[in-house]
């Protein structure tokens, strides 16, 4: 946590990350509550994450005007909000997320669709079943738990939405959660021993409609 981090035993550089990150969330949230994510150069930068790929995507936004100072390789809420900002003045989805389709457009590539045929987003995901402990039969709007359908936040992917999972398939939004919140996603599976074989991972997900 960010608590340890801030003990006095550990490096300066870590401090350093600490205090900006707590900067970054302020107000209500509490920084010992989200811990630094480091991301290498390419990999998908969001708010709370620091290292070469910030670096990079920070350098970029410099460059062309969305972010001012120095890239530190720190993903506060400046580059968080600089990130959205060029979203949604590219024409892209506006999540303040920097995977493959922000990169593309960043380093002035055309990345709209894939070979889905439809818009790419990045998500957190974890998995669920019927047969976990504390877990229903059915969903939030009331139908069967199964494979094929995914929890969502309703006001980033509407209920109703159909979306491919790489490495799992299509997948219709039928169920909300109350830990399910922004780009975070639950996928639903036939047994309890597939979901906790599925864990937690960052992945795209494609909009298909």
């Amino acid at each position: 946590t960010l608590g340890a981090l801030t003990e006095r035993s550990v490096a300066v550089a870590a401090k350093k990350q600490a205090a900006q990150n707590a900067a970054a969330y302020g107000g209500e949230d509490s920084p010992g509550e989200r811990p630094l994510e480091y991301v290498s150069a390419g990999g998908v930068v969001k708010q709370g994450t620091y290292g070469d790929g910030v670096r990079e995507v920070q350098e970029i936004l410099i460059e062309k005007g969305y972010l001012q100072g120095e890239a530190d390789g720190i993903c506060g809420e400046m580059t968080f909000h600089a990130i959205r900002g060029f979203q949604r003045d590219a024409g892209l989805f506006v999540d303040g997320v920097v995977g493959g389709e922000t990169y593309a457009a960043l380093r002035g590539k055309t990345q709209a669709t894939d070979s889905h045929g439809g818009r790419v987003v990045f998500v957190r995901a974890s998995a669920y079943s019927a047969f976990d402990p504390g877990n229903g039969g059915h969903t939030a709007t009331g139908k069967r738990v199964r494979r094929g359908m995914i929890a969502v936040d309703p006001n980033f992917i509407p209920l109703g939405t159909r979306v491919y999972i790489p490495g799992y398939g299509e997948a219709v939004a039928e169920d909300i959660g109350g830990n399910i919140k922004d780009n975070r996603i639950d996928i639903a599976f036939d047994t309890h021993e597939e979901a906790i074989a599925f864990g937690l991972q960052d992945l795209e997900l494609y909009i298909l409609d």
